[in-house]
């Protein structure tokens, strides 16, 4: 009879059928079915986890840890001055106009230019920071650039006394 998609059947000898736990002790599989006496393993409901090791001091907890993410990371979306350089149109640069011409992806997310190529015409920059080196060549190329003001640095709590004399300065 040929193989049609009506009457296939798995290659002979690799099937078998399940071995029958537990059906009495003229079956092989009586009494224990097969999980050895006492332990965990013997009992109802365990789970071998996959990073137990019976005891021993597990993998995850021997190997050391190394480095920390900083929480206080401020993400930037990074554009060069080479990629204003292809855009003959750009000459007032913005979140707004990056996120038009295709350079990042979110304009309300922060944006560093870099100074990685060169620019030749004249641009007015707007953005969240700059490196010092985009910044010479943009002012060198006639241009300007304007940064948001500063935020307030995170750091130790002052005195009352150095607080008050700040507000009375």
């Amino acid at each position: 009879m040929p193989k049609t998609l009506q009457n296939l059947s798995p290659a002979k000898g690799s099937v078998r059928t399940n071995k029958r736990r537990g059906r009495g002790l003229g079956s092989g599989n009586g009494n224990t079915a097969g999980r050895g006496h006492k332990g965990a393993q013997s009992r109802s409901g365990y789970k071998n986890r996959t990073w137990f090791e019976g005891g021993q001091m597990p993998i995850h907890r021997r190997l050391p840890k190394r480095g920390f993410k900083n929480i206080f990371r401020q993400p930037y979306q990074i554009v060069n001055l080479e990629d204003l350089a292809l855009r003959e149109n750009l000459t007032e640069i913005t979140p707004e106009t990056l996120k038009e011409a295709g350079l990042i992806r979110d304009a309300s997310e922060p944006v560093k230019l870099l100074g990685n190529g060169e620019i030749t015409r004249a641009l007015t920059v707007e953005v969240t920071a700059i490196s010092k080196s985009a910044k010479e060549k943009v002012e060198k190329a006639g241009g300007s650039v304007t940064l948001p003001p500063e935020a307030p640095k995170r750091g130790k709590l002052k005195k009352k006394s150095e607080r008050l004399s700040e507000q009375e300065a």
